[in-house]
């Protein structure tokens, strides 16, 4: 199964509205996401998180070149799980 995102909204702390080309929403806490990892480390400036954007591959990204792939936003939105092999 392919998935992309085909809105985000931010919703509050480090928390996104998503919306699939599956017609599923839901909602994403990334704080763990933000803390994890380096990459993100410019995002836990809530002001550098809310700057968001959908990239040409549908998910969501910064312009510090941190991402989070349209599945695991899936996953984590719908808490279902993308099966790979079709």
């Amino acid at each position: 199964m392919i998935v992309s995102v085909k809105s985000a909204k931010y919703l509050d702390a480090y928390r996104l509205n998503l919306v699939f080309d599956t017609g599923e929403s839901g909602d994403v806490d990334l704080r763990d996401l933000v803390f994890k990892y380096t990459a993100a480390l410019p995002l836990r400036d809530i002001n550098n998180f809310k700057a968001f954007k959908l990239d040409e591959w549908a998910t969501v990204v910064w312009d510090c070149g941190f991402d989070v792939s349209p599945e695991t936003l899936y996953e984590r939105a719908t808490g279902k799980r993308v099966d790979w092999i079709q």
